[in-house]
């Protein structure tokens, strides 16, 4: 894989933005304002890694409430895809359509890929933790799917 071109990185305002979710809705960083919250970007609904990915954060749910910590995940996958998601996983988080990747490319995110040989476009999974005054606490890299949730904590000091 090729090194994601501009990611947003610490300290920088997070973008301000309004987003679809799962059920329709709109959401936006307005609806965090004041709060800790993590932004995480993910590939597809329904792969292996992604569902690791979304299933740890849906077992540990509780403790990063406790903890005062929101999360949105983003993919390109529409409404209904999210939905089935949802459902098939009982998440607990709200997931955001960004078919037209205007989230990957506001976070720097969506860029060249390279998987056997080929190259293609592709979402760089990348989570952002964003702190109460809206500024990039950390930013996890390739994160550990399977332990994603202790990784977002401890990058939030807890």
């Amino acid at each position: 894989m090729t090194q994601i071109a501009s990611p947003l990185t610490i300290g920088q305002k997070a973008p301000d933005f309004q987003t679809t979710i799962q059920d329709g809705t709109q959401r936006g960083s307005a609806d965090y304002k004041g709060k800790k919250f993590v932004v995480y970007f993910y590939p597809r609904d329904m792969t292996p890694g992604c569902t690791a990915q979304a299933c740890n954060l849906t077992e540990n749910f509780d403790a990063l409430q406790e903890a005062g910590i929101e999360i949105l995940g983003v993919s390109p996958d529409p409404a209904a895809k999210h939905m089935k998601f949802i459902e098939k996983h009982a998440i607990r988080f709200d997931l955001a359509c960004d078919e037209d990747k205007s989230l990957h490319n506001a976070f720097g995110v969506w860029g060249l890929k390279k998987f056997m040989g080929k190259e293609y476009e592709g979402t760089h999974r990348t989570t952002f933790l964003i702190n109460e005054n809206g500024e990039i606490h950390d930013v996890i890299l390739k994160p550990k799917t399977k332990d994603h949730a202790r990784e977002i904590l401890a990058g939030f000091g807890v």
